[in-house]
């Protein structure tokens, strides 16, 4: 067995979450990836390199420092393209255009390079040279519309989904870019914003809208058009209980020992209980706080009826299934020595991931890329005295 994007060469010029994700993707099952960061740049989120969002964000990368403006800079740049098949950036297009870093400064040069971009709201349009940040986006893209209680006013989600929906996304770009190249022999442009990414990501919730002219307000922890399908508070915590259909409706009444529930006419239909969900939920909320959430949790289950805690995020990974499918591993860092992080959550039959190593430091590997291209010791420490690397 080896792993699946063995030999494959990647340059990861992004900065934040969205980029650094989707490189993350391609490092974890077996890429090459050299990170380039500005000398001395404090700016960017995620830039504590001895903090936990930086190395979870970075590991298996390699990274060097090099001042893109400076013209020395730019070649050295253009000599690591050279052996790349990839390269993630996402920087706004007027700064790509001045850096000569924008595709297409660099395709007559590498026709089989990927040039894989996310942007905030496109590469072109009336907003293309807008920057923009996960929270941001998820307003704009009518995520926090939808998100929280009618009484709270709009709410973000709890992680950067903005981010994260168009770092994924833009992996899969890669990936069929990678499968075109082996027929076409061309690399090309993919391009992903935050925008249509979260767009797609509202899903159903946008189709309701596109298809049937359904402006979808907030609904807090119940299903938007199922009931009863959200959450309920058991005497020491919260639980989440699916039981919409007829079928799981009658099982969940028996598990409630609630026969009245059950022979209540207002709640016999799947529509019916839709249209009287508040009064069902205060009387089903008045049953699940006489348990406590794991006796809750065994009954639902014996009955066959969808159901689950909500976990703090320390109890996700004490959870038995948690610690079987062992979503975390643990490594050497240089500074903080043996500490756990995240795996990547796809598993194969017959390619492994990647050994997981420490997100690098700056100018950890500086020295060593460049002596790779041919640059002498001599000219290495010329070009740092200078501040190009």
């Amino acid at each position: 067995m080896g792993t699946i994007l063995e030999g494959t060469r990647v340059i990861d010029l992004s900065v934040a979450r969205a980029g650094p994700h989707a490189v993350r993707q391609l490092a974890e099952f077996g890429a090459t990836v050299t990170r380039i960061e500005i000398p001395n740049d404090t700016s960017a989120v995620g830039q504590d390199h001895h903090g936990s969002d930086y190395i979870n964000l970075h590991g298996n990368k390699r990274l060097i420092t090099i001042d893109l403006k400076q013209p020395e800079g730019h070649e050295i740049f253009l000599h690591l393209l050279k052996g790349a098949d990839i390269l993630v950036e996402n920087f706004r297009p007027p700064v790509k255009a001045e850096l000569g870093i924008a595709f297409p400064d660099l395709a007559p040069l590498f026709p089989r390079l990927i040039y894989a971009s996310i942007s905030g709201f496109g590469q072109t349009g009336p907003l293309a040279e807008r920057g923009a940040v996960d929270q941001i986006i998820q307003g704009s893209a009518g995520l926090m519309s939808i998100t929280g209680t009618t009484d709270q006013g709009p709410t973000r989600a709890g992680i950067a989904l903005a981010d994260m929906a168009a770092g994924s996304l833009l992996t899969n770009g890669i990936l069929l870019a990678l499968l075109d190249r082996q027929e076409s022999g061309l690399g090309q442009w993919v391009q992903i914003s935050l925008l249509e990414a979260t767009i797609s990501f509202l899903d159903f919730q946008a189709a309701r809208w596109v298809i049937d002219g359904d402006d979808p307000g907030p609904v807090g922890n119940d299903h938007p058009t199922l009931t009863p399908m959200g959450t309920f508070s058991a005497s020491d915590g919260y639980l989440n209980v699916a039981a919409p259909s007829d079928r799981l409706w009658t099982r969940l009444c028996r598990a409630l020992d609630s026969p009245e529930l059950a022979a209540d006419g207002a709640f016999s239909t799947v529509l019916l209980r839709h249209e009287n969900k508040e009064e069902l939920k205060k009387r089903l909320q008045d049953r699940f706080s006489m348990r406590t959430r794991a006796e809750w949790v065994g009954l639902l289950e014996e009955a066959g009826v969808p159901c689950g805690p909500v976990n703090s995020v320390s109890e996700v990974f004490a959870d038995p299934q948690v610690v079987h499918l062992e979503m975390t591993s643990r490594i050497d860092h240089p500074t903080r020595g043996e500490i756990s992080v995240l795996r990547n959550p796809l598993t194969f039959s017959r390619s492994e991931r990647a050994t997981k190593t420490a997100a690098p430091v700056p100018s950890q590997n500086t020295n060593e890329i460049l002596e790779e291209l041919g640059y002498s010791g001599e000219h290495i420490s010329d070009l740092r005295e200078r501040g190009v690397i």
